[in-house]
């Protein structure tokens, strides 16, 4: 679901308010991102005693052995008659930054992208069961609320399709998926990476429009890999490592719920970056950095066919933005009488930030 501020308005003015952040926010940076991360990484298999699951076949599950639980997990599913290894980077990847993740096979390499979506469900049940087997090194460490899915090729179309069947999925990352005519009303967040010189599932004739058929009342990023051919994001190190790194803060942000990682996307992973030939983006996040010892700020009148009047008993610092983010107006508020013009702008809605606050402003005539 979405959350409380406009992201690209944030894109351009967040950078002003990131010098008041949260204690529990320190060590959170682009650098942390790293491949592989901090932690230690295991694995299981069937012969470990995990679950044979009856719609996919065989699975290895990925974890970390000396991070602090409960984990959040993902399930990812291969291609079309690809297997798991040509995404199992993937698991190594999650694991060493506290995620478990399990990558499965396919009952038939054949199978399209509604089976994948099936086996998808499937190995999320078998992570369940992992949370209450005896004698597996993940009994009681698991939170079961935060689970996702991946894939690539058809099983990218089929990750997106398994949100649609099971809505307790917390988070969908598509690795240049391939589903034509697709149905996607669902609300978990979904990352879409796309290669720009992809022929096998054209971003045109696909990521595009799974993009732009997902609800808006979705949380939605597309990031398109300059130059990137269907396999670019089969690997956490496409794209020069910033399909890891933005793969990674999508799963902190929206399936484990760290809003901390709000400012890595708007600050600096989706600014300017030089990996993406194209970026499309409709989520909102809440950016921790802002002054929690917020003035008391009254605006009058709101809507305003001229100028508005500031009510806070400080001298401040303004700006004024519009809705793309463009800085219109800059200056100080002293003294008693504080206001603002707005006659020279177009009737529209216009952002006013002071001291770390955000207040939305209407002109009309």
């Amino acid at each position: 679901m979405k959350k409380l501020y406009l992201v690209l308005l944030l894109t351009f003015i967040s950078p002003l308010c990131t010098n008041v952040v949260f204690a529990q926010c320190e060590g959170i940076t682009v650098e942390s991102l790293t491949n592989p991360g901090l932690f230690e990484v295991e694995t299981l298999t069937e012969a470990d005693g995990i679950r044979n699951g009856l719609d996919y076949s065989g699975a290895t599950i990925y974890y970390p052995t000396n991070a602090t639980p409960p984990f959040a997990s993902i399930a990812i599913v291969p291609g079309y008659t690809a297997s798991p290894s040509s995404v199992e980077e993937w698991g190594p990847f999650y694991a060493s930054h506290g995620i478990v993740t399990i990558i499965i096979g396919t009952n038939s390499i054949f199978d399209f992208p509604e089976a994948r979506a099936i086996a998808l469900i499937d190995a999320l049940e078998t992570i369940k069961d992992e949370n209450t087997r005896n004698s597996s090194p993940l009994e009681g460490a698991l939170n079961l609320d935060q689970l996702a899915v991946s894939g690539w090729s058809m099983g990218g179309g089929g990750a997106q399709r398994a949100a649609v069947l099971d809505n307790t999925i917390a988070g969908v990352v598509a690795l240049c998926p391939w589903l034509p005519s697709p149905q996607f009303d669902h609300d978990s967040p979904v990352l879409i990476f796309s290669g720009e010189n992809d022929a096998v599932a054209p971003p045109s004739q696909h990521a595009d429009i799974h993009y732009n058929i997902t609800p808006n009342t979705t949380d939605k990023l597309l990031f398109e890999i300059a130059n990137g051919n269907h396999s670019v994001a089969n690997t956490p190190a496409g794209g020069g490592g910033s399909v890891g790194q933005i793969a990674l803060t999508w799963m902190k942000l929206y399936v484990e719920e760290n809003d901390c990682y709000c400012s890595l996307l708007t600050d600096d992973l989706l600014v300017n970056p030089p990996a993406a030939s194209k970026v499309e983006q409709d989520f909102e996040c809440e950016l921790l950095g802002v002054n929690q010892q917020e003035l008391v700020i009254g605006v009058y009148p709101n809507p305003t066919n001229n100028s508005v009047n500031i009510e806070v008993l400080e001298d401040v610092q303004y700006e004024l933005f519009s809705t793309l983010g463009q800085r219109l107006l800059e200056g100080y508020l002293t003294g008693s009488n504080k206001q603002i013009d707005l006659s020279q702008f177009p009737d529209s809605m216009y952002y006013l930030y002071i001291e770390g606050q955000i207040i939305k402003l209407i002109k009309y005539n």
